[in-house]
């Protein structure tokens, strides 16, 4: 049996490889996404206090460190019982949503726009930021690196720092908003409307507008599973990133389940494979039944496509005209794995539009911003929309808040199941009687590219002895010795 792996795959964060195993007539017997990273971040929180979980738990990684900042935060918030002031609330979304245009634009232009407006065969060397900047214009490529900045800023001018922000403190936020401030956030967000509706329009001129892309979206054989979904809604199940209930529906698109944050769970749980450090999750009531779709498999995926099936609609006037828009094209629920990145630009528009109405909301600069906890710290969980779908925290302490047990549900092991699937559908569909391009195995790489998935995030369990190479030099930079564990 012929092996072809790709390692590294390219363009997502952390670290990840596939292989691919070919039958004798050059065909694929079956293809596996393999994480081998760990972060044992869950582990080395104990004994910690609980304080202090939101300035360490966001080091899990550089790209989504607010999601894990905020979703800490309110965990925090939980454990001591404590109630937010509504400034407070108000601030902490106006800074997620600012989290979430910046990743959103990162990961379209830098890391998914290469497959479509570069092309997904063209030579690996123009498949990046650069070749679409070629394509696009240094223009837009200003513009782009602009609006993400502006983003970074407002993150920066909130939470203290924009990339390991500080801001979240038990029942509220550490600082208030001066008027000068909420001007120039303002004058930022409205801009970020513009660009998003931009960038809505080159998808729409790029992919919308090429029968070939748009085929290759529509296709029932490529990128296309039938899953459960889920995300976070508001009261009137409107996608909400921050805070909200969480909703759960299945292939077809009726309500499965809609549950409080503490209420996990009672739905979901995770499963262990001995060929990955990433878990598994899936819907506890229907249960584990391995790598197959529709209702009768556990596997829910999260993120843009999946917060937008989970919903019945977008909370802004113009997210929902373009979410009105996609599902005409596409019908609810959509199945298609590369609809992902159309969704990643609706949000993107929501979330711009979102910083206009809470940076002119009269209360985003009361003064009043923390309420100090009086309660006795015990058990809490917070939940937040990461850019990469839903992201809990959930922490148990003693008495004198000292964390005794920490369980992260991280939005990429939510979709690993899918994802797995995914790269192994297209496989299939692309790899025949042995034949192997670049192109093909780029486009074995777009299965799992669309749902964003950041790897560092999500490896928490340690099924076997983690590979690991140690080599000690002198200043000169001759090898002494080297230590092995693989």
């Amino acid at each position: 049996m012929k092996r072809i792996t790709i390692d590294p795959i390219t363009r997502l964060e952390g670290h990840g490889k596939i292989e691919i195993f070919l039958n004798d007539a050059g065909d694929v017997e079956n293809a596996y996404l393999l994480i081998p990273e760990l972060r044992g971040f869950e582990k080395f929180c104990e004994g910690r206090h609980i304080e202090e979980l939101p300035r360490i738990t966001p080091k899990i990684c550089g790209v989504c460190p607010e999601a894990h900042h905020m979703a800490s935060a309110k965990a925090v918030d939980a454990v001591f019982g404590a109630t937010l002031p509504n400034a407070a609330k108000k601030l902490r979304e106006l800074f997620y949503a600012a989290h979430m245009v910046h990743s959103h634009i990162a990961h379209f232009y830098a890391l998914g726009a290469p497959d479509f407006v570069v092309g997904p065969d063209a030579p690996a060397a123009e498949r990046n930021i650069l070749g679409v900047v070629a394509k696009v214009g240094v223009e837009t490529g200003k513009e782009v690196i602009r609006h993400r900045s502006y983003a970074q800023e407002i993150q920066a001018l909130i939470g203290g720092r924009a990339t390991y922000p500080v801001c979240g403190l038990p029942g509220g936020c550490s600082k208030a908003l001066t008027e000068e401030e909420r001007s120039g956030i303002e004058a930022k967000a409205k801009s970020c409307v513009e660009f998003a509706e931009f960038s809505l329009k080159l998808f729409e001129d790029a992919v919308l507008k090429n029968k070939q892309y748009l085929d290759t979206i529509l296709s029932h054989d490529l990128y296309y599973l039938k899953t459960y979904y889920m995300g976070l809604v508001d009261e009137n199940n409107k996608v909400n990133f921050y805070d909200g209930r969480l909703r759960i529906v299945t292939p077809d698109g009726k309500e499965f389940a809609k549950i409080k944050p503490e209420e996990y769970l009672q739905h979901i749980a995770e499963h262990v494979e001995p060929w990955t450090y990433m878990k598994f999750a899936y819907l506890k009531p229907v249960g584990w039944k391995g790598f197959v779709e529709g209702e009768d498999s556990g596997i829910v995926r999260v993120a843009p496509l999946a917060r937008l099936n989970a919903a019945d609609g977008m909370a802004t006037p113009l997210a929902q005209a373009e979410y009105e828009k996609m599902y005409a094209t596409l019908g609810k629920p959509a199945h298609h794995t590369l609809a992902f990145h159309w969704a990643r630009l609706i949000e993107l528009l929501y979330a711009s539009e979102r910083m206009v109405e809470l940076s002119t909301d009269p209360e985003i600069t009361s003064p009043a911003v923390r309420t100090i906890p009086a309660g006795t710290p015990s058990e809490g969980v917070g939940i937040v929309e990461a850019p990469r779908g839903t992201l809990i925290h959930h922490y148990k302490t003693d008495a004198n808040g000292v964390v005794q047990a920490v369980n992260l549900i991280v939005a990429t092991g939510h979709n690993h199941a899918a994802m797995c699937m995914s790269v192994a559908r297209a496989a299939r569909a692309f790899i025949k009687n042995g034949k192997v391009t670049d192109g093909l195995l780029n486009m074995v790489e777009m299965a799992f590219r669309a749902y964003d998935p950041c790897m560092s995030c999500a490896t928490h369990s340690l099924p076997g002895t983690m590979p690991l190479i140690v080599t000690i030099k002198n200043s000169a930079g001759t090898v002494l010795q080297t230590l092995r564990r693989d």
